[in-house]
């Protein structure tokens, strides 16, 4: 999936939407003491008051957001698994009876409540239903209308919300004219932020996966290796910050002491980019150890071999085929994406513009210089440009 696969689907996402049929909703509530089920119920989704279908509706929009491996996984399932989960929400998908499916669903929750301890009451959200995607764009000149002829995706999507405790407010009775303290003993769930889900099928240019599904985490970044690996039962991934920290060490790896500067840096991050864009028809832009070779060659960095490129993928990651997921490696490159922090100043500046950013040391002191084509102004008064100075030799020259 990428994410115009997930945003076209984020969209049927609305209620009163006849291209989205939500069936039933389940929802399940675990103790955190004991880690049990206390209660679990399925309903109609359209029986379901109008209020309450929205709060759902939102909430499943959030499980479908953020950046694909930030907080947005597609997973692929392990093979030869015992009552592999792959199995089960298949089983589930087929079937028609909703005392069947919920059973199907509920051998899920055992999973996530094996060799788990939740810090907080859970309350897992299941929904199965059906969207309609149009096979076609519908023509102006065309007699049938794209409503007629449509792709039909049955998905089931599961929300994971915590619970939290109600807050203790002093109300004013107009009634009575006194004020009184609000006594709320019921926990709240917080349908605002979920701390995880998944969306199955995945789904890939309107046709349906079966062998992947679509990981959702509560926080960028930060999976959850448990539910990956042992509630849905998939190979282990990559998130976007590991895979740009091991892309750094292998350049590390290969460039040895030589000195990585900001002109070299950029050139890096505009090579990776121009890849991106030369490849842009794959789903994924990907580098391998021969792509990472030319990148490295014609950034700058001297000495760079087919030879240390390999040895470098080994050692930092033992394995000389992997592949770098393009987009992972390199900053936004049209946004101000990079951070650079100091104590005294945070500036946030564009990949490209990096090369305009120089570290300098000059009487005994560092100084972080910024090329620019204008006088700065601060505060609406214009900086008048001080004596130049140069940047000091490197240790042991002039000597």
């Amino acid at each position: 999936m990428d994410k115009n696969d997930i945003a076209n689907i984020r969209r049927q996402f609305k209620v009163d939407n006849d291209l989205l049929k939500i069936h039933e909703i389940f929802n399940v509530y675990i103790m955190k003491e004991s880690s049990d089920i206390y209660h679990h119920q399925s309903t109609p989704f359209e029986m379901l008051e109008t209020d309450q279908q929205e709060l759902f509706i939102d909430n499943f929009k959030k499980v479908l957001s953020g950046q694909m491996d930030e907080k947005l996984f597609e997973l692929k399932f392990q093979h030869d698994v015992e009552e592999g989960s792959q199995l089960i929400l298949h089983q589930g998908l087929l079937s028609n009876d909703t005392e069947e499916w919920k059973e199907h669903m509920l051998k899920l929750v055992e999973k996530m409540l094996k060799d788990k301890q939740y810090e907080m009451d859970i309350v897992v959200t299941f929904i199965r239903g059906e969207y309609m995607m149009p096979m076609k764009n519908r023509s102006s000149e065309a007699e049938v209308s794209e409503r007629d002829t449509v792709y039909s995706h049955p998905f089931i999507l599961c929300s994971m919300n915590k619970t939290q405790d109600p807050k203790k407010e002093l109300l004013f009775d107009y009634v009575e004219k006194e004020f009184k303290y609000n006594i709320v003993v019921d926990p709240i769930i917080n349908l605002k932020a979920p701390i995880s889900g998944f969306l199955f099928p995945s789904i890939t240019y309107n046709a349906q996966d079966v062998n992947h599904v679509l990981y959702a985490s509560g926080k960028k970044n930060e999976p959850d290796y448990h539910f990956m690996e042992e509630v849905l039962n998939a190979e282990e991934i990559m998130t976007a910050a590991q895979d740009k920290l091991v892309f750094e060490e292998i350049v590390k790896n290969v460039a040895g002491d030589q000195n990585i500067n900001t002109s070299t840096l950029s050139n890096v991050y505009e090579e990776i980019h121009r890849v991106a864009e030369d490849n842009e028809e794959e789903d994924t832009p990907k580098l391998d150890y021969k792509d990472v070779e030319n990148v490295l060659k014609s950034s700058g960095i001297e000495d760079v071999s087919t030879e240390k490129v390999e040895s470098a993928f080994k050692t930092v990651i033992d394995d000389e085929h992997y592949e770098f997921k393009a987009n992972n490696i390199v900053p936004r490159y049209n946004s101000k994406s990079i951070k650079i922090e100091t104590k005294i100043a945070n500036i946030s500046i564009s990949p490209q513009d990096l090369k305009y950013v120089r570290q300098v040391h000059f009487n005994g002191k560092r100084f972080l210089m910024m090329e620019v084509e204008e006088n700065t102004v601060i505060e609406g008064f214009e900086m008048i440009p001080e004596a130049l100075f140069q940047k000091a030799p490197e240790d042991g020259e002039g000597e």
